[in-house]
């Protein structure tokens, strides 16, 4: 079993305020979870309005489904134009 372990820190341009944020953030993980079947939170940066941390889980049988699956997240990321993703990291366990 393997478990995979993105760690994002992504940059919201167009966010406000907190709620501008607050939306924002929610999409994206509703979205991530719907599409790749993760686990998704909000890790750091809580009271920043441009800024956002997050981690997001996923665990396979297989240690190679698991990495490819925490690379596709971090490209679906990476090519959402409401955000900048400004650094990532795949750990897989």
């Amino acid at each position: 079993m393997a478990v995979a372990v993105v760690s994002l820190r992504i940059s919201l341009p167009g966010a406000q305020s907190l709620k501008d944020k607050r939306r924002i953030v929610r999409s994206l993980k509703d979205r991530l979870r719907r599409r790749f079947n993760v686990a998704v939170a909000e890790m750091d940066h809580h009271d920043v309005w441009q800024t956002a941390s997050l981690a997001i889980v996923t665990i396979s049988p297989d240690g190679a489904f698991a990495r490819s699956t925490a690379s596709q997240v971090a490209g679906f990321v990476g090519s959402d134009p409401k955000l900048s993703l400004l650094d990532y990291k795949v750990e897989v366990f």
